[in-house]
């Protein structure tokens, strides 16, 4: 049964979700009959549909997408693929889920899952400006609807140092402020507005050299003015802080994300929830830790399925465990630890 629906009606283009690590995701989270499952990036569904055949029709599985075509399409795919799963779509971004949760009227979470980056349909669809394989107005909003923002008006409007600042910070760029000169040089002249002019602004700034290496040579630059635009790795940590309030007693917390500096969003919140960072100079700590990371390194694709599903490749995976912060088992890991750190 359906409990809610929220987003745009009518749309019956199909986002062809093919869901990353499946097999792991569900490994990690492993979610259980009657538990509440909740997908912060919904997209396709193509993990949601499993993760609600796990909790059964006694469990719930919210799915929260800023994205009126994936709400649709994801409740097109859960009318066929799972129809008796109690199913509550929201629409929003993970730094709303404070206020999402409280609107779902649920207690609390056990499985948190957060599938960062654009997804496969947002690059399929020419419109949108996310792909610098097709040409298409500079746009790259995941919420057209609220976000006024968009990458044309970054790339026109914001000052040399900021674009220098981003493509380095957001992208890894290498040649930031080449590109960045570029692109004011030629605004000077018309503004830039589409996908192709763009890349072929991206093109002339690096050297011939440096262009045949592998990847395309506009790739970190559309991915930092996608993250730019949406306001991503700000409501990244937002929204992992939100679930780890949310969490149940032993609750699960899974997130795939797709480059270095998600990643190193995604580890810093489990570190500070997880380790004691008090001043070695204060000789009792009252820390209790709220988190058990169960990934010391990121989890990765196996070669099989990146054959199979090339986004795969760059695919990190980390996982951490809610702990019970009042209860026996934190008082045993932080005495373990203080234990520890006496030898």
């Amino acid at each position: 049964m359906t409990r809610k629906q929220v987003g745009a009606d009518g749309l019956t283009e199909e986002y062809r979700h093919v869901p990353v690590m499946l097999d792991e995701v569900l490994s990690a989270l492993n979610p259980q009959q009657g538990e509440v499952v909740c997908d912060c990036t919904l997209g396709g569904a193509g993990h949601s549909v499993q993760l609600a055949k796990h909790v059964g029709s006694q469990g719930l599985l919210i799915g929260i997408d800023q994205d009126d075509m994936a709400l649709s399409a994801a409740s097109a795919r859960f009318e066929r693929e799972a129809p008796e799963a109690d199913h509550l779509f929201l629409k929003g971004n993970f730094d709303q889920l404070d206020d999402l949760l409280m609107e779902a009227e649920v207690p609390g979470v056990d499985c948190f899952l957060f599938d960062l980056g654009v997804s496969s349909p947002q690059l399929d669809i020419a419109e949108r400006g996310f792909s610098y394989h097709q040409d298409a107005p500079l746009d790259m909003r995941m919420d057209p609807g609220n976000n006024t923002l968009t990458a044309a008006e970054v790339i026109n409007t914001y000052n040399e140092a900021d674009l220098t600042r981003i493509l380095r910070l957001f992208g890894g760029e290498k040649f930031a402020r080449r590109i960045a000169a570029e692109l004011v040089r030629r605004r000077s002249k018309a503004p830039i507005e589409t996908t192709f002019e763009l890349v072929d602004a991206i093109k002339a700034a690096i050297p011939a050299s440096a262009r045949r290496h592998k990847g395309h040579p506009a790739r970190k630059t559309f991915q930092a003015l996608r993250i730019e635009v949406n306001h991503e790795l700000d409501a990244l940590e937002q929204g992992l802080r939100a679930a780890v309030r949310w969490a149940n007693p032993a609750g699960r917390i899974c997130v795939l994300s797709y480059q270095s500096l998600e990643d190193r969003i995604v580890k810093h919140v489990f570190t500070d929830y997880s380790r004691d960072n008090t001043p070695p100079e204060i000789p009792v700590s009252s820390y209790v830790p709220v988190l058990e990371v169960m990934t010391r390194k990121p989890l990765v694709a196996s070669d099989e399925e990146v054959a199979r599903n090339p986004r795969a490749r760059r695919a990190l995976m980390r996982v951490a465990r809610k702990l019970d912060a009042t209860g026996e088992e934190a008082q045993r890991k932080a005495f373990s630890t203080s234990r520890s750190s006496m030898r």
